[in-house]
């Protein structure tokens, strides 16, 4: 049988690593802000004709507005953008220049846009996460009270899904420094459906190690949580590879529009994958051999 779980120390150095460089990019360069955070402009156009996103944007990012968001309406006639504040002049070239390229159009509206939207919506991520938290962990703590020291189970699945929003907040980071990436509202839902489907890889995987418990009595915990992991990765893999290749297709061959939250949940099904298997079990396994506490006492001693 493959010892997943015995090379644990490999799979949480490469997890720090990978937190650690997020962590240092967040601290020097912070996150780059978006409309919601710092404000904007929203403009609306009504088209002859149906038109596509990516078309209407580049015209704004010829005129240097590279964090201009279009949107249709269901017809796909009338456009939303939303970029940041820009003059009457700016805006009349815009106009000029979509007409020429994409028909005759009528602006159905132009206003300012204020960085309120982005706080709310930060404010209500912040609570949904912190209370899909709880009852996670009560769910867990519940579900898995006929084996020993169920709360653990919880908190390495809660650790888990620290560990992936991390990760996703500090690669973004770096694209902001790279790429001029900037943080959106879409962002936060971005984090939001990563943390739900990552989640759902670490309970399927917990919850196979809380049935072999009393199917492998004797067996030492390492072993059956490494058996465990081996029973259900061919699920997990195939679950989420079928999440990651299709988004893989829509970030090659779609516009710029959805480029940057493609992106995010890319990432974040990347690293929810790998931490649901390679570091939930490997964690777990750790504190239940009192691993974690050996650690502390030498730490001490040093």
């Amino acid at each position: 049988m493959f010892d997943i779980v015995g090379k644990r120390r490999w799979y949480f150095l490469s997890s720090a690593i990978i937190i650690v460089l997020g962590l240092i990019s967040l601290l020097a360069f912070r996150l780059r802000l978006g409309l919601d955070f710092t404000g904007g402009a929203l403009l609306e156009l009504q088209f002859e004709q149906p038109v596509q996103p990516a078309g209407v944007r580049e015209v704004f990012v010829a005129h240097g507005l590279r964090d201009a968001t279009v949107q249709t309406t269901v017809d796909e006639r009338a456009v939303l953008i939303r970029s940041k504040l820009i003059d009457s002049a700016t805006e009349a070239e815009i106009e000029v220049e979509l007409e020429e390229r994409l028909g005759s159009m009528t602006e159905l509206r132009f206003e300012p846009l204020g960085p309120a939207i982005g706080r709310e919506v930060t404010r209500a991520a912040s609570n949904a996460v912190a209370m899909a938290a709880l009852a996670i962990l009560a769910y867990i703590v519940i579900a898995f009270r006929k084996v020993p020291n169920p709360l653990r189970y919880g908190v390495c699945a809660i650790a888990t899904m620290v560990h992936d929003a991390l990760v996703a907040a500090g690669l973004f980071s770096l694209f902001g420094v790279a790429f001029g990436w900037e943080v959106d509202a879409l962002l936060l839902t971005a984090l939001l459906i990563v943390i739900g489907f990552s989640m759902q890889g670490t309970i399927v995987v917990l919850d196979r190690i809380r049935e072999n418990i009393p199917k492998r009595r004797g067996e030492p915990f390492e072993t059956i949580a490494n058996r465990s992991l081996l029973e259900a990765l061919p699920h997990s893999l195939v679950a989420q590879l079928s999440a990651i290749f299709i988004l893989i297709a829509i970030l090659l061959l779609d516009g710029a529009t959805v480029k940057q939250f493609i992106a995010v949940l890319l990432i974040g099904l990347l690293s929810g994958t790998y931490s649901s298997m390679l570091n939930t079990v490997p964690l777990l396994v750790v504190w239940e051999k009192g691993e974690i506490g050996q650690l502390f006492r030498r730490l001490r001693k040093a």
